[in-house]
């Protein structure tokens, strides 16, 4: 029998004593005078939603929600105002990027080349003279509608004089001025990285783009370690920028491997209860030999995730697991071999032999068919069913991969990287591009599945600029570059209640309903109305967790 939960409510309240009733069962907030879109199973919109604590306790009329206020309950007019549940990036790497947040330009979002400029000199103005300026990807150079192009030493140098600056291109080129090759110890005589090179000038010297996935992680890897309390420091400032745009949770997925010091500034902050972003994530090594693979086995004997609570949690292992075997959505096809493989088995062998959840990074056709081989293989020896092994990104998935992935109990996470690549994409895969992600067909398959951005150094973390390319098809800047779209009603469920199950949150959050948290957020406009080309542009005025607001420009 299904619960009327505010029936129930009401019930126990009008049963209370006289001094129960003024504590046992009271809401200390109420939302009135609203449109609150629930996101619940009947994707319910109603008046008024009231809290108790951390929690929902009811939603629906403001007269029934006014009649669960406790004698000193806060009631906040809406007028009018749009209410969703909080948003849920289901992959990103946002632990990474607080190691050197405070140092970073973001160009998410920015449609002219002018503008990024204007935005790198401001910081170059605001920082220390040899301090770094640096820009680590969430952009592309077909974003900007004016000149699309990146940036020239000479350019960059007439901006920022005296700091080195960096601007990440995704994760296949640099640029950089005379400051940025001085700290970075690049000269004529330097050699090319291994996968990179540093472009010279006709006279020999380096021109400031150092091109390749090798160059990049040459140059990342000698900006050097931030200190532990700039990171914690970082870690707040960070999940504060999360809170303005609308992100209450997310699931990390680390990055260059796992650096156990990305996760200490989230540890810390959520020991001392600092936190205003829930955040769980994957732990995952980065093997690239049959050695390398043994000790990531003696590793994952020793994991015990769940050990943390609503707030910080590790809830498995993944997103690489043979790094050889790792695609590039920029490449024509995949890179599958059967040593390859062989090494691969063993990683996520070891990880359904531990009982785990396993998310695995995958694109293109080749390596989406060679693990799904493999999975149904290990399957076989030890069921995964109820682990929720995921595949992440899927831009290539096909019908037979859905039912595949179905009879398995896999999930998919889908990301948004053609919001920022999606032009990139069309070079390489041509008209195919307007089928990757084929969010449509995955929609009406009935697999389980949500939407992600895999932010902060491919794609925007706004999201936002996510949900409404899934629901126009554009990218930043205005081209379509995707013509599997969803409808708005559907890009929110998945981007909110179909998150939560990546997080084993989904008792928890997801949706406005009785019982779960009170994660959720006062639009500027209303997501069910406006305009499609104008979901991108939509902005919290207020978003709350746990029943309290973490950022609320209602103040001001």
């Amino acid at each position: 029998m299904k619960l009327n939960w505010h029936a129930f409510v009401c019930v126990a309240f009008l049963t209370l004593p006289a001094s129960a009733q003024q504590s046992a069962h009271l809401a200390d907030t109420i939302l009135t005078n609203g449109k609150i879109v629930t996101v619940d199973d009947q994707f319910r919109i109603v008046k008024a939603l009231a809290i108790r604590g951390e929690r929902i306790l009811a939603t629906g009329s403001d007269k029934d929600m006014k009649q669960l206020a406790g004698p000193a309950a806060k009631v906040i007019d809406l007028k009018g105002r749009t209410v969703i549940p909080g948003l849920i990036d289901n992959h990103v790497h946002m632990m990474r990027a607080s190691e050197l947040w405070d140092r970073e330009v973001r160009l998410d979002g920015v449609t002219t080349h002018k503008e990024s400029m204007e935005l790198i000199a401001r910081k170059a103005r605001d920082s220390k003279p040899g301090e770094w300026v640096l820009i680590l990807g969430g952009w592309s150079e077909e974003q900007f509608t004016d000149e699309k192009r990146g940036f020239t030493k000479e350019e960059l140098d007439r901006i920022a004089p005296n700091n080195p600056v960096m601007a990440q291109l995704i994760y296949f080129r640099i640029y950089t001025n005379t400051a940025g090759l001085k700290a970075l110890s690049l000269d004529a005589k330097s050699p090319d990285p291994k996968g990179g090179k540093i472009e010279k000038d006709a006279s020999g010297q380096p021109n400031g783009v150092l091109n390749g996935a090798g160059s990049v992680r040459m140059a990342l890897g000698k900006l050097g370690d931030a200190e532990m309390p700039q990171m914690v420091a970082n870690a707040k400032v960070l999940m504060h920028d999360l809170n303005k745009v609308g992100i209450t949770a997310f699931q990390d997925m680390g990055g260059r491997s796992f650096n156990l010091r990305q996760i200490e500034p989230f540890a810390t902050l959520a020991k001392s209860r600092e936190m205003t972003v829930r955040v769980f994530y994957n732990l995952w090594m980065e093997p690239e030999s049959p050695a390398d693979v043994d000790g990531v086995l003696a590793k994952i004997k020793e994991m015990k995730p769940f050990q943390g609570d609503d707030w910080f949690d590790n809830t498995g292992y993944g997103e690489t697991v043979y790094f050889p075997l790792h695609d590039n959505l920029l490449a024509a096809k995949g890179n599958i071999t059967p040593d390859g493989l062989v090494q691969w088995r063993r990683v996520a062998m070891a990880v359904a032999e531990k009982g785990m959840h396993l998310n695995v990074h995958v694109q293109l056709r080749s390596n989406i068919e060679a693990f799904l081989t493999e999975i149904e293989a290990i399957n076989k020896v030890k069921p995964i069913k109820g682990l929720r092994w995921t595949f992440s990104h899927v831009d290539q998935l096909e019908p037979q991969d859905i039912e595949r992935m179905k009879r398995l109990g896999m999930y998919a996470e889908i990301s948004s990287r053609p919001v920022v690549q999606g032009a990139l994409m069309l070079k390489v895969h041509g008209d195919r591009t307007y089928e990757m992600p084929p969010l449509r067909m995955v929609q009406a398959s009935g697999l389980p599945w949500g939407l992600g951005s895999d932010a902060t150094a491919v794609t925007p973390y706004q999201p936002f600029a996510t949900i409404g390319w899934a629901v126009t098809g554009k990218m930043v800047g205005g081209r379509e570059v995707l013509k599997q779209t969803i409808t708005r009603e559907q890009a929110l469920i998945a981007y909110t209640r179909s998150n939560a199950p990546f997080l084993f949150q989904e008792a928890n959050l997801g949706s406005l309903s009785a019982g779960k948290y009170a994660d959720l957020l006062i639009l500027d406009r209303d997501y069910l109305k406006v305009p499609a080309d104008q979901i991108k542009d939509i902005n919290p005025l207020a978003t709350m967790v746990a029943g309290k607001f973490v950022y609320d420009a209602l103040k001001k």
